[in-house]
C-alpha cells in the first residue's frame, strides 16, 4: 500500500512549549491509522501540525508533496479534511448552512448535488434536520454534521479528533461503523485521534501511542489490542 501521509521528525509547540519532540509515522492510501495517548502527549498538536494550525518543523508530506509553508486552505485543497475535537460546527448557522460551507472550495455543482445525497445516506436524521440550527442538534447529530461536512470536501485523508468525545455507547457505535463504511466503499484515509483505545484499535489496522510528545510504542492494531503491558502502560484497559 502506497503511502498517503508521511510525518518524520516532527517538531511543534506553542511559544516556548513544545509538544512534540521529533514525531515519525505514516498513513496508508485507504488505511485506517489511530493515534492514541493521555492528555497533553501530543495527539491534537499532530493534526494541527499536519493541517498547518501550528509552527512546526521537520518534514511532512502528503501524496509525495511536502506541506512545509502550506496555508490551512491549500492543505484543504490538496484533499485534507480535518473534524477537530469539539466538532467545529457554527451553531447559528443550519444544518444545511454548514453543510454548504464543506463544499465552499468546489465548484463542480453536479458532483455536490450528488455527494449531498451521499452524506444524507449515510446520516438520513440531517435530511430530516436541514432546515434546524445546528445548535438545536444532539451531541450525536453535532458530530454526523461534522463528519458529513468533512465529507463533502471530498477528502483522500479525514483527521478526525476525538469523534466520541462526549457521546453514548450506542451512538459512538454507530458513528464508527458509518466511519468504517465510508473507509471501506470510499478509499477515503483516516488519521484517528481517540480517548477510547478499545474502540480505535478495532476499527484501525495501525496504531501509534504517544506519550509527552513521542511515539512511544507503534505496531499493528491487532497486535497492540492483546499486549497486555501496552494496554496497562499506555491504554488504560
Amino acid at each position: 500500500m502506497s503511502t498517503l501521509l508521511a510525518l518524520e521528525g516532527v517538531r511543534a509547540g506553542y511559544g516556548q512549549t513544545r509538544a512534540l519532540h521529533g514525531v515519525s509515522m505514516s498513513v496508508g492510501e485507504g488505511d485506517i491509522v489511530a493515534l492514541l495517548g493521555a492528555n497533553g502527549a501530543g495527539k491534537t498538536t499532530t493534526l494541527r501540525a499536519v493541517t498547518g494550525g501550528v509552527r512546526w518543523e521537520g518534514s511532512i508530506h502528503f501524496a509525495g508533496r511536502s506541506l512545509s509553508r502550506m496555508s490551512t486552505e491549500s492543505v484543504v485543497r490538496l484533499g485534507i479534511a480535518h473534524v477537530p475535537e469539539g466538532r467545529g460546527i457554527i451553531t447559528q448557522l443550519t444544518v444545511d448552512e454548514n453543510l454548504r460551507l464543506g463544499a465552499y472550495l468546489r465548484r463542480d455543482r453536479q458532483g455536490v448535488r450528488a455527494d449531498y445525497e451521499r452524506v444524507f445516506d449515510y446520516f438520513p436524521i440531517l435530511r430530516e434536520r436541514r432546515e434546524l440550527s445546528a445548535g438545536a442538534l444532539s451531541g450525536g447529530e453535532q458530530q454526523m454534521l461534522a463528519l458529513a461536512r468533512a465529507l463533502l470536501m471530498r477528502p483522500r485523508l479525514l483527521l478526525l479528533d476525538e469523534p466520541s468525545l462526549g457521546l453514548a455507547p450506542l451512538v459512538v457505535r454507530s458513528l464508527f461503523e458509518i466511519i468504517r463504511t465510508i473507509n471501506e466503499k470510499e478509499g477515503v484515509a483516516v488519521l484517528l485521534v481517540e480517548q477510547n483505545a478499545r474502540i480505535a484499535l478495532e476499527l484501525s489496522s495501525h496504531a501509534y501511542v504517544l506519550e509527552v510528545g513521542r511515539v512511544a510504542v507503534e505496531g499493528p492494531s491487532a497486535q497492540l489490542k492483546e499486549e497486555e503491558s501496552v494496554r496497562r502502560s499506555y491504554l488504560g484497559y
